[in-house]
Protein backbone atom coordinates (compact mmCIF):
# COMPACT_ATOMS: atom_id res chain seq x y z
CA UNK A 1 0.00 0.00 0.00
CA UNK A 2 1.34 3.40 -0.95
CA UNK A 3 1.14 5.41 2.30
CA UNK A 4 2.42 8.59 0.68
CA UNK A 5 -0.78 9.07 -1.33
CA UNK A 6 -2.93 8.56 1.77
CA UNK A 7 -0.89 11.14 3.64
CA UNK A 8 -1.57 13.55 0.81
CA UNK A 9 -5.28 12.71 0.84
CA UNK A 10 -5.41 13.25 4.61
CA UNK A 11 -3.66 16.57 4.14
CA UNK A 12 -6.32 17.51 1.56
CA UNK A 13 -9.14 16.83 4.03
CA UNK A 14 -7.33 18.67 6.81
CA UNK A 15 -7.00 21.71 4.55
CA UNK A 16 -10.67 21.50 3.58
CA UNK A 17 -11.73 21.33 7.24
CA UNK A 18 -9.63 24.39 7.99
CA UNK A 19 -11.24 26.29 5.10
CA UNK A 20 -14.74 25.24 6.18
CA UNK A 21 -14.07 26.63 9.66
CA UNK A 22 -13.54 30.07 8.15
CA UNK A 23 -12.37 32.44 10.86
CA UNK A 24 -12.56 29.76 13.54
CA UNK A 25 -14.96 28.77 16.31
CA UNK A 26 -14.66 32.02 18.25
CA UNK A 27 -15.67 34.19 15.29
CA UNK A 28 -18.42 31.76 14.32
CA UNK A 29 -19.83 32.08 17.86
CA UNK A 30 -19.75 35.88 17.53
CA UNK A 31 -21.65 35.63 14.25
CA UNK A 32 -24.30 33.50 15.94
CA UNK A 33 -24.52 35.90 18.89
CA UNK A 34 -25.50 38.66 16.45
CA UNK A 35 -28.37 36.48 15.24
CA UNK A 36 -26.55 35.76 11.98
CA UNK A 37 -25.68 32.48 10.29
CA UNK A 38 -22.34 31.59 8.75
CA UNK A 39 -21.70 31.72 5.01
CA UNK A 40 -21.98 27.94 4.70
CA UNK A 41 -25.04 27.62 6.94
CA UNK A 42 -26.80 30.10 4.65
CA UNK A 43 -25.93 28.09 1.55
CA UNK A 44 -27.26 24.92 3.18
CA UNK A 45 -30.59 26.62 3.89
CA UNK A 46 -30.87 28.13 0.41
CA UNK A 47 -30.08 25.22 -1.91
CA UNK A 48 -31.40 21.70 -2.36
CA UNK A 49 -29.90 19.36 0.21
CA UNK A 50 -26.47 18.01 -0.76
CA UNK A 51 -26.37 19.87 -4.09
CA UNK A 52 -23.71 22.52 -3.35
CA UNK A 53 -20.35 22.16 -5.11
CA UNK A 54 -17.67 24.62 -4.00
CA UNK A 55 -15.25 26.31 -6.41
CA UNK A 56 -11.87 27.94 -5.76
CA UNK A 57 -11.92 26.97 -2.08
CA UNK A 58 -8.13 27.22 -1.75
CA UNK A 59 -7.79 30.81 -3.00
CA UNK A 60 -6.12 33.18 -0.51
CA UNK A 61 -5.08 36.82 -0.58
CA UNK A 62 -1.60 37.82 -1.73
CA UNK A 63 -1.28 41.12 0.12
CA UNK A 64 1.80 41.73 2.27
CA UNK A 65 1.03 45.27 3.43
CA UNK A 66 -0.46 46.77 6.59
CA UNK A 67 -0.23 43.68 8.73
CA UNK A 68 -1.71 41.17 6.28
CA UNK A 69 1.61 39.44 5.60
CA UNK A 70 1.44 35.91 6.94
CA UNK A 71 -2.23 36.25 7.92
CA UNK A 72 -4.32 33.40 6.58
CA UNK A 73 -7.78 34.08 5.25
CA UNK A 74 -9.48 30.80 4.27
CA UNK A 75 -11.22 31.21 0.91
CA UNK A 76 -10.36 34.92 1.14
CA UNK A 77 -13.63 35.62 2.92
CA UNK A 78 -16.10 34.30 0.36
CA UNK A 79 -17.55 30.90 -0.54
CA UNK A 80 -18.46 30.40 -4.21
CA UNK A 81 -19.88 27.54 -6.24
CA UNK A 82 -22.94 26.03 -7.86
CA UNK A 83 -25.95 24.11 -6.61
CA UNK A 84 -29.60 23.39 -7.36
CA UNK A 85 -32.84 25.01 -6.20
CA UNK A 86 -36.05 23.11 -7.02
CA UNK A 87 -33.80 20.78 -9.02
CA UNK A 88 -32.59 23.58 -11.31
CA UNK A 89 -28.97 24.80 -11.33
CA UNK A 90 -27.87 28.14 -9.90
CA UNK A 91 -24.50 29.77 -9.15
CA UNK A 92 -23.82 31.75 -6.01
CA UNK A 93 -21.40 33.44 -3.65
CA UNK A 94 -21.71 33.76 0.11
CA UNK A 95 -19.48 36.26 1.91
CA UNK A 96 -17.88 35.00 5.12
CA UNK A 97 -17.93 37.67 7.82
CA UNK A 98 -15.70 35.50 10.05
CA UNK A 99 -12.78 36.00 7.63
CA UNK A 100 -11.55 39.60 7.42
CA UNK A 101 -15.13 40.73 8.18
CA UNK A 102 -16.11 39.55 4.70
CA UNK A 103 -14.17 42.53 3.30
CA UNK A 104 -13.64 42.43 -0.46
CA UNK A 105 -10.08 42.19 -1.72
CA UNK A 106 -8.47 41.31 -5.04
CA UNK A 107 -8.84 37.51 -4.86
CA UNK A 108 -12.22 37.70 -3.14
CA UNK A 109 -13.50 39.69 -6.13
CA UNK A 110 -11.79 37.35 -8.57
CA UNK A 111 -13.71 34.40 -7.10
CA UNK A 112 -17.04 36.20 -7.44
CA UNK A 113 -16.33 37.38 -11.00
CA UNK A 114 -15.33 33.86 -12.06
CA UNK A 115 -18.55 32.30 -10.78
CA UNK A 116 -20.64 35.09 -12.35
CA UNK A 117 -19.06 34.30 -15.72
CA UNK A 118 -19.93 30.63 -15.27
CA UNK A 119 -23.54 31.53 -14.45
CA UNK A 120 -23.86 33.62 -17.61
CA UNK A 121 -22.13 31.07 -19.83
CA UNK A 122 -24.41 28.31 -18.53
CA UNK A 123 -27.58 30.37 -18.52
CA UNK A 124 -28.46 30.02 -14.84
CA UNK A 125 -29.64 32.48 -12.16
CA UNK A 126 -26.96 34.08 -9.96
CA UNK A 127 -27.43 34.71 -6.24
CA UNK A 128 -25.19 36.83 -4.02
CA UNK A 129 -25.33 36.43 -0.24
CA UNK A 130 -23.84 39.70 1.04
CA UNK A 131 -22.32 40.14 4.52
CA UNK A 132 -19.27 42.36 4.31
CA UNK A 133 -17.48 45.23 5.98
CA UNK A 134 -16.80 46.71 2.54
CA UNK A 135 -13.55 47.17 0.64
CA UNK A 136 -10.42 45.65 2.22
CA UNK A 137 -8.58 48.86 3.02
CA UNK A 138 -5.18 47.12 3.42
CA UNK A 139 -5.26 46.13 -0.27
CA UNK A 140 -5.92 49.68 -1.41
CA UNK A 141 -7.04 50.40 -4.94
CA UNK A 142 -7.07 46.75 -6.08
CA UNK A 143 -10.10 46.16 -3.86
CA UNK A 144 -11.91 49.00 -5.63
CA UNK A 145 -10.89 47.51 -8.96
CA UNK A 146 -12.42 44.24 -7.75
CA UNK A 147 -15.76 45.94 -7.19
CA UNK A 148 -15.57 47.33 -10.72
CA UNK A 149 -15.23 43.83 -12.18
CA UNK A 150 -18.36 42.75 -10.28
CA UNK A 151 -20.40 45.84 -11.25
CA UNK A 152 -19.44 45.33 -14.88
CA UNK A 153 -20.75 41.77 -14.85
CA UNK A 154 -23.92 42.77 -13.00
CA UNK A 155 -24.59 45.24 -15.81
CA UNK A 156 -23.60 43.11 -18.80
CA UNK A 157 -25.52 40.06 -17.56
CA UNK A 158 -28.60 42.12 -16.64
CA UNK A 159 -31.52 40.82 -18.68
CA UNK A 160 -29.53 37.69 -19.59
CA UNK A 161 -29.83 35.75 -16.32
CA UNK A 162 -31.87 36.59 -13.22
CA UNK A 163 -29.63 38.17 -10.56
CA UNK A 164 -30.67 38.16 -6.90
CA UNK A 165 -28.94 39.90 -3.99
CA UNK A 166 -29.54 38.85 -0.40
CA UNK A 167 -28.20 41.34 2.15
CA UNK A 168 -27.59 39.47 5.40
CA UNK A 169 -25.40 41.92 7.30
CA UNK A 170 -23.64 45.20 6.52
CA UNK A 171 -23.31 46.28 2.90
CA UNK A 172 -21.66 49.69 2.79
CA UNK A 173 -19.86 52.08 0.48
CA UNK A 174 -19.27 50.92 -3.07
CA UNK A 175 -20.50 47.44 -2.14
CA UNK A 176 -24.13 48.61 -2.31
CA UNK A 177 -23.98 49.19 -6.04
CA UNK A 178 -23.83 45.52 -6.92
CA UNK A 179 -27.19 44.77 -5.23
CA UNK A 180 -28.59 47.98 -6.74
CA UNK A 181 -27.91 46.70 -10.28
CA UNK A 182 -29.33 43.22 -9.67
CA UNK A 183 -32.98 42.38 -10.26
CA UNK A 184 -34.17 41.77 -6.70
CA UNK A 185 -32.81 42.66 -3.26
CA UNK A 186 -33.76 40.80 -0.07
CA UNK A 187 -32.99 42.07 3.45
CA UNK A 188 -33.36 40.80 7.02
CA UNK A 189 -34.97 43.06 9.61
CA UNK A 190 -32.62 44.29 12.36
CA UNK A 191 -29.45 42.64 10.96
CA UNK A 192 -29.17 43.94 7.36
CA UNK A 193 -28.04 47.44 6.41
CA UNK A 194 -27.19 49.19 3.16
CA UNK A 195 -25.76 52.70 2.92
CA UNK A 196 -23.18 54.65 0.94
CA UNK A 197 -21.80 56.43 4.01
CA UNK A 198 -22.28 55.16 7.55
CA UNK A 199 -23.74 57.03 10.54
CA UNK A 200 -20.33 58.14 11.85
CA UNK A 201 -19.29 59.71 8.56
CA UNK A 202 -22.68 61.42 8.19
CA UNK A 203 -22.41 62.85 11.70
CA UNK A 204 -18.88 64.12 11.02
CA UNK A 205 -19.79 65.75 7.70
CA UNK A 206 -23.35 67.01 8.28
CA UNK A 207 -23.85 66.85 12.04
CA UNK A 208 -26.87 64.55 11.63
CA UNK A 209 -27.14 61.71 14.16
CA UNK A 210 -28.82 58.48 13.08
CA UNK A 211 -28.50 54.76 13.83
CA UNK A 212 -27.41 52.20 11.23
CA UNK A 213 -30.88 50.66 11.27
CA UNK A 214 -32.69 53.97 10.77
CA UNK A 215 -30.25 54.97 8.06
CA UNK A 216 -30.19 51.83 5.96
CA UNK A 217 -32.10 48.99 7.58
CA UNK A 218 -34.52 46.59 5.93
CA UNK A 219 -37.60 48.63 6.85
CA UNK A 220 -36.16 51.84 5.38
CA UNK A 221 -35.18 50.27 2.07
CA UNK A 222 -38.42 48.29 1.72
CA UNK A 223 -40.73 51.22 2.45
CA UNK A 224 -38.95 54.56 1.92
CA UNK A 225 -36.11 54.28 -0.59
CA UNK A 226 -37.40 51.32 -2.59
CA UNK A 227 -33.86 49.93 -2.82
CA UNK A 228 -35.02 46.53 -1.52
CA UNK A 229 -37.90 44.38 -2.76
CA UNK A 230 -38.39 41.83 0.02
CA UNK A 231 -37.72 41.53 3.75
CA UNK A 232 -38.16 38.97 6.49
CA UNK A 233 -37.68 38.71 10.23
CA UNK A 234 -35.10 35.90 10.04
CA UNK A 235 -32.45 34.70 7.61
CA UNK A 236 -34.32 31.41 7.26
CA UNK A 237 -37.50 33.24 6.21
CA UNK A 238 -35.66 35.40 3.68
CA UNK A 239 -33.81 32.48 2.10
CA UNK A 240 -37.10 30.60 1.77
CA UNK A 241 -38.49 33.65 -0.05
CA UNK A 242 -35.57 33.48 -2.49
CA UNK A 243 -36.40 29.85 -3.23
CA UNK A 244 -40.06 30.80 -3.78
CA UNK A 245 -39.16 33.66 -6.14
CA UNK A 246 -37.01 31.39 -8.30
CA UNK A 247 -39.99 29.06 -8.80
CA UNK A 248 -41.62 31.80 -10.93
CA UNK A 249 -38.56 32.64 -13.05
CA UNK A 250 -36.94 31.07 -16.11
CA UNK A 251 -33.28 30.14 -15.99
CA UNK A 252 -32.35 32.78 -18.55
CA UNK A 253 -33.70 35.13 -21.21
CA UNK A 254 -33.97 32.40 -23.85
CA UNK A 255 -36.38 30.28 -21.84
CA UNK A 256 -39.98 30.64 -20.73
CA UNK A 257 -40.82 30.45 -17.02
CA UNK A 258 -41.43 26.99 -15.57
CA UNK A 259 -45.03 25.81 -15.44
CA UNK A 260 -46.87 24.15 -12.60
CA UNK A 261 -49.75 21.75 -12.76
CA UNK A 262 -52.92 23.78 -13.21
CA UNK A 263 -55.29 23.59 -10.23
CA UNK A 264 -58.66 21.98 -10.76
CA UNK A 265 -61.08 24.84 -10.22
CA UNK A 266 -63.84 26.70 -12.01
CA UNK A 267 -62.64 29.64 -14.08
CA UNK A 268 -65.99 31.41 -13.70
CA UNK A 269 -65.69 33.74 -10.70
CA UNK A 270 -69.10 34.96 -9.47
CA UNK A 271 -67.66 36.88 -6.49
CA UNK A 272 -65.97 39.47 -8.72
CA UNK A 273 -69.16 41.50 -9.15
CA UNK A 274 -69.19 42.26 -5.41
CA UNK A 275 -65.49 43.05 -4.91
CA UNK A 276 -65.29 46.48 -6.51
CA UNK A 277 -67.60 49.31 -5.37
CA UNK A 278 -69.67 50.75 -8.21
CA UNK A 279 -69.06 54.25 -6.78
CA UNK A 280 -65.86 55.35 -8.58
CA UNK A 281 -64.41 57.16 -5.55
CA UNK A 282 -64.81 54.41 -2.97
CA UNK A 283 -61.54 52.57 -2.18
CA UNK A 284 -60.98 48.82 -2.22
CA UNK A 285 -57.98 46.47 -2.09
CA UNK A 286 -56.92 45.33 -5.56
CA UNK A 287 -55.31 42.28 -3.97
CA UNK A 288 -58.78 40.81 -3.49
CA UNK A 289 -59.28 41.05 -7.25
CA UNK A 290 -55.90 39.43 -7.89
CA UNK A 291 -56.63 36.57 -5.51
CA UNK A 292 -60.01 35.98 -7.14
CA UNK A 293 -58.68 35.87 -10.70
CA UNK A 294 -55.27 34.19 -10.39
CA UNK A 295 -54.54 30.58 -9.39
CA UNK A 296 -55.28 30.13 -5.69
CA UNK A 297 -52.48 31.30 -3.34
CA UNK A 298 -50.14 31.94 -6.27
CA UNK A 299 -49.55 35.69 -5.89
CA UNK A 300 -46.07 36.75 -4.75
CA UNK A 301 -45.99 40.52 -4.30
CA UNK A 302 -42.82 42.46 -5.11
CA UNK A 303 -41.96 45.77 -3.43
CA UNK A 304 -44.92 45.29 -1.08
CA UNK A 305 -44.04 48.11 1.32
CA UNK A 306 -42.90 50.68 -1.26
CA UNK A 307 -45.17 52.95 -3.36
CA UNK A 308 -48.31 51.23 -2.09
CA UNK A 309 -50.52 52.93 -4.67
CA UNK A 310 -49.13 50.41 -7.16
CA UNK A 311 -49.18 46.63 -6.66
CA UNK A 312 -46.78 44.48 -8.71
CA UNK A 313 -45.77 40.86 -8.45
CA UNK A 314 -45.82 37.36 -9.88
CA UNK A 315 -48.76 34.98 -9.98
CA UNK A 316 -49.89 31.96 -11.97
CA UNK A 317 -52.67 31.56 -14.46
CA UNK A 318 -53.44 27.90 -15.13
CA UNK A 319 -49.99 27.08 -13.75
CA UNK A 320 -48.14 29.60 -15.94
CA UNK A 321 -46.19 32.57 -14.54
CA UNK A 322 -47.54 36.04 -15.25
CA UNK A 323 -46.43 39.47 -14.07
CA UNK A 324 -49.11 41.74 -12.58
CA UNK A 325 -49.12 45.55 -12.63
CA UNK A 326 -52.10 46.94 -10.74
CA UNK A 327 -53.34 50.28 -9.48
CA UNK A 328 -54.20 50.18 -5.77
CA UNK A 329 -57.24 52.43 -5.04
CA UNK A 330 -56.67 51.82 -1.33
CA UNK A 331 -53.75 54.30 -1.46
CA UNK A 332 -53.78 57.73 -3.14
CA UNK A 333 -56.87 56.63 -5.11
CA UNK A 334 -54.51 54.50 -7.21
CA UNK A 335 -52.96 57.60 -8.82
CA UNK A 336 -49.49 57.41 -10.34
CA UNK A 337 -46.68 59.31 -8.61
CA UNK A 338 -42.89 59.31 -8.92
CA UNK A 339 -42.22 56.21 -6.82
CA UNK A 340 -45.03 54.09 -8.26
CA UNK A 341 -43.89 54.98 -11.79
CA UNK A 342 -40.37 53.75 -11.02
CA UNK A 343 -41.71 50.64 -9.32
CA UNK A 344 -43.95 49.66 -12.22
CA UNK A 345 -41.47 50.48 -14.99
CA UNK A 346 -38.67 48.41 -13.43
CA UNK A 347 -40.98 45.42 -12.94
CA UNK A 348 -42.33 45.64 -16.50
CA UNK A 349 -38.79 45.65 -17.90
CA UNK A 350 -37.84 42.62 -15.79
CA UNK A 351 -40.87 40.67 -17.06
CA UNK A 352 -40.07 41.60 -20.64
CA UNK A 353 -36.43 40.52 -20.21
CA UNK A 354 -37.46 37.07 -19.05
CA UNK A 355 -40.46 36.24 -21.23
CA UNK A 356 -43.12 36.73 -18.57
CA UNK A 357 -46.52 37.93 -19.89
CA UNK A 358 -47.78 41.16 -18.30
CA UNK A 359 -51.35 41.61 -17.11
CA UNK A 360 -52.43 45.11 -16.03
CA UNK A 361 -55.42 45.70 -13.75
CA UNK A 362 -56.27 49.36 -14.24
CA UNK A 363 -58.20 51.70 -11.96
CA UNK A 364 -56.41 55.03 -12.16
CA UNK A 365 -57.45 58.63 -11.56
CA UNK A 366 -54.38 60.05 -13.28
CA UNK A 367 -50.88 61.22 -12.45
CA UNK A 368 -50.75 62.58 -8.92
CA UNK A 369 -50.88 66.41 -8.84
CA UNK A 370 -48.76 68.75 -6.73
CA UNK A 371 -45.73 71.03 -6.70
CA UNK A 372 -43.59 68.38 -4.97
CA UNK A 373 -44.36 65.84 -7.70
CA UNK A 374 -43.77 68.30 -10.53
CA UNK A 375 -40.50 69.57 -9.09
CA UNK A 376 -39.43 66.02 -8.28
CA UNK A 377 -39.68 65.08 -11.95
CA UNK A 378 -43.03 63.31 -12.35
CA UNK A 379 -42.79 64.00 -16.09
CA UNK A 380 -39.52 62.09 -16.38
CA UNK A 381 -40.54 59.32 -13.98
CA UNK A 382 -44.01 58.89 -15.44
CA UNK A 383 -42.46 58.59 -18.89
CA UNK A 384 -40.67 55.45 -17.68
CA UNK A 385 -43.98 53.56 -17.58
CA UNK A 386 -44.84 54.67 -21.11
CA UNK A 387 -41.39 53.64 -22.28
CA UNK A 388 -41.40 50.28 -20.49
CA UNK A 389 -44.79 49.21 -21.84
CA UNK A 390 -44.03 50.44 -25.35
CA UNK A 391 -40.69 48.64 -25.42
CA UNK A 392 -41.96 45.31 -24.02
CA UNK A 393 -42.59 42.55 -26.58
CA UNK A 394 -44.08 39.89 -24.30
CA UNK A 395 -47.87 39.34 -24.32
CA UNK A 396 -49.49 42.44 -22.77
CA UNK A 397 -53.11 42.44 -21.61
CA UNK A 398 -55.03 45.18 -19.78
CA UNK A 399 -58.27 44.89 -17.83
CA UNK A 400 -59.89 48.25 -16.99
CA UNK A 401 -61.70 47.55 -13.74
CA UNK A 402 -63.21 50.95 -13.05
CA UNK A 403 -61.48 54.27 -13.92
CA UNK A 404 -59.01 55.06 -16.70
CA UNK A 405 -58.47 58.80 -16.87
CA UNK A 406 -56.15 61.07 -18.83
CA UNK A 407 -52.50 60.42 -19.57
CA UNK A 408 -52.43 57.65 -16.98
CA UNK A 409 -54.92 55.69 -19.13
CA UNK A 410 -52.53 55.96 -22.06
CA UNK A 411 -49.49 55.08 -19.92
CA UNK A 412 -50.98 51.93 -18.42
CA UNK A 413 -50.70 49.63 -21.41
CA UNK A 414 -53.30 51.18 -23.70
CA UNK A 415 -53.74 49.90 -27.27
CA UNK A 416 -51.91 52.95 -28.59
CA UNK A 417 -48.65 51.99 -26.85
CA UNK A 418 -48.73 48.33 -27.77
CA UNK A 419 -51.26 46.41 -25.68
CA UNK A 420 -52.23 43.17 -27.40
CA UNK A 421 -55.68 43.13 -25.81
CA UNK A 422 -57.61 45.60 -23.67
CA UNK A 423 -60.72 44.47 -21.83
CA UNK A 424 -63.08 46.68 -19.83
CA UNK A 425 -65.70 45.86 -17.27
CA UNK A 426 -69.13 47.38 -18.09
CA UNK A 427 -68.84 49.92 -15.25
CA UNK A 428 -65.49 51.23 -16.55
CA UNK A 429 -65.07 54.96 -17.10
CA UNK A 430 -62.57 55.82 -19.84
CA UNK A 431 -62.16 59.55 -20.37
CA UNK A 432 -59.77 62.49 -20.57
CA UNK A 433 -60.63 63.25 -16.96
CA UNK A 434 -63.22 62.39 -14.32
CA UNK A 435 -66.83 63.49 -14.92
CA UNK A 436 -66.79 65.97 -12.01
CA UNK A 437 -63.70 67.82 -13.25
CA UNK A 438 -64.74 67.67 -16.88
CA UNK A 439 -68.22 69.02 -16.19
CA UNK A 440 -66.80 71.91 -14.17
CA UNK A 441 -64.64 72.92 -17.13
CA UNK A 442 -66.86 72.19 -20.13
CA UNK A 443 -70.09 73.47 -18.60
CA UNK A 444 -68.65 76.19 -16.34
CA UNK A 445 -70.80 78.96 -17.90
CA UNK A 446 -74.01 76.88 -17.87
CA UNK A 447 -73.49 76.02 -14.20
CA UNK A 448 -72.64 79.60 -13.25
CA UNK A 449 -75.68 81.06 -15.04
CA UNK A 450 -78.12 78.48 -13.66
CA UNK A 451 -80.70 79.39 -11.05
CA UNK A 452 -79.65 76.23 -9.17
CA UNK A 453 -75.90 75.76 -9.83
CA UNK A 454 -75.57 72.58 -7.75
CA UNK A 455 -78.46 70.84 -9.48
CA UNK A 456 -77.13 71.97 -12.86
CA UNK A 457 -73.65 70.69 -11.98
CA UNK A 458 -75.06 67.27 -11.02
CA UNK A 459 -77.03 67.17 -14.26
CA UNK A 460 -73.97 68.04 -16.38
CA UNK A 461 -71.79 65.51 -14.55
CA UNK A 462 -74.31 62.80 -15.38
CA UNK A 463 -74.54 64.05 -18.97
CA UNK A 464 -70.77 63.80 -19.36
CA UNK A 465 -70.70 60.36 -17.74
CA UNK A 466 -73.38 59.06 -20.09
CA UNK A 467 -71.65 60.43 -23.17
CA UNK A 468 -67.96 59.74 -22.48
CA UNK A 469 -67.28 58.01 -19.17
CA UNK A 470 -68.18 54.48 -20.21
CA UNK A 471 -66.34 51.71 -22.03
CA UNK A 472 -68.50 51.72 -25.15
CA UNK A 473 -67.20 54.94 -26.67
CA UNK A 474 -63.61 53.60 -26.43
CA UNK A 475 -64.77 50.19 -27.69
CA UNK A 476 -66.43 51.83 -30.71
CA UNK A 477 -63.06 53.37 -31.60
CA UNK A 478 -61.14 50.08 -31.21
CA UNK A 479 -59.32 51.25 -28.08
CA UNK A 480 -61.05 48.53 -26.06
CA UNK A 481 -61.20 45.07 -27.64
CA UNK A 482 -64.14 43.84 -25.61
CA UNK A 483 -66.43 44.82 -22.77
CA UNK A 484 -66.65 41.74 -20.58
CA UNK A 485 -68.68 40.32 -17.73
CA UNK A 486 -66.42 40.67 -14.64
CA UNK A 487 -67.22 37.09 -13.66
CA UNK A 488 -65.62 35.88 -16.92
CA UNK A 489 -62.36 37.83 -16.48
CA UNK A 490 -60.28 34.77 -15.65
CA UNK A 491 -61.74 32.87 -18.61
CA UNK A 492 -60.94 35.73 -20.98
CA UNK A 493 -57.37 36.07 -19.66
CA UNK A 494 -56.69 32.35 -20.01
CA UNK A 495 -57.94 32.43 -23.60
CA UNK A 496 -55.87 35.52 -24.36
CA UNK A 497 -52.64 34.10 -22.92
CA UNK A 498 -53.14 30.93 -24.93
CA UNK A 499 -53.77 32.95 -28.10
CA UNK A 500 -50.67 35.11 -27.50
CA UNK A 501 -48.32 32.25 -26.53
CA UNK A 502 -46.52 32.33 -29.88
CA UNK A 503 -46.13 36.11 -30.06
CA UNK A 504 -43.04 37.36 -31.91
CA UNK A 505 -42.21 41.02 -32.50
CA UNK A 506 -39.50 42.50 -34.72
CA UNK A 507 -38.21 45.93 -33.81
CA UNK A 508 -35.81 48.32 -35.60
CA UNK A 509 -32.15 47.53 -34.97
CA UNK A 510 -30.53 49.57 -32.22
CA UNK A 511 -27.96 49.09 -29.48
CA UNK A 512 -30.55 50.07 -26.89
CA UNK A 513 -33.03 52.85 -26.32
CA UNK A 514 -32.52 55.87 -24.10
CA UNK A 515 -35.11 55.40 -21.35
CA UNK A 516 -35.70 58.63 -19.39
CA UNK A 517 -33.83 57.66 -16.25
Amino acid sequence: MNMDIYDKINELYDRRREIELGGGDEKIDKQHEKGKLTARERIDLLVDEGSFVELNAFIEHRCNDFGLQGKKGPGDGVVTGYAKIHGRPIYLFSQDFTVFGGALGEMHAKKIAAVMDLAAENGTPFIGLNDSGGARIQEGVVSLDGYGHIFYRNSIYSGVIPQISVVLGPCAGGAVYSPAITDFVFMVEKTSQMFITGPKVIETVTGEKISSEDLGGAHVHNTVSGNAHFSGSTEQEVLEQVRLLLSYLPQNNEEKPPGKEAPEESDYRPDLTDLIPFDAIRPYDVRTVIENIMDKDSFMEVHQGFAKNMVVGFARMKGQTVGLVCNQPKYMAGGLDIDSSDKAARFIRFCDSFNIPIITFEDVTGFFPGVKQEHGGIIRHGAKILYAYSEAVVPKITVILRKAYGGAYVALNSKSIGADLVYAWPNAEIAVMGPQGAANIIFARDIQNSSDPEAERAKKIEEYREKFANPYVAASQGMVDDVIDPRETRIKLIQALDMLSGKKVKRPYKKHGNIPL
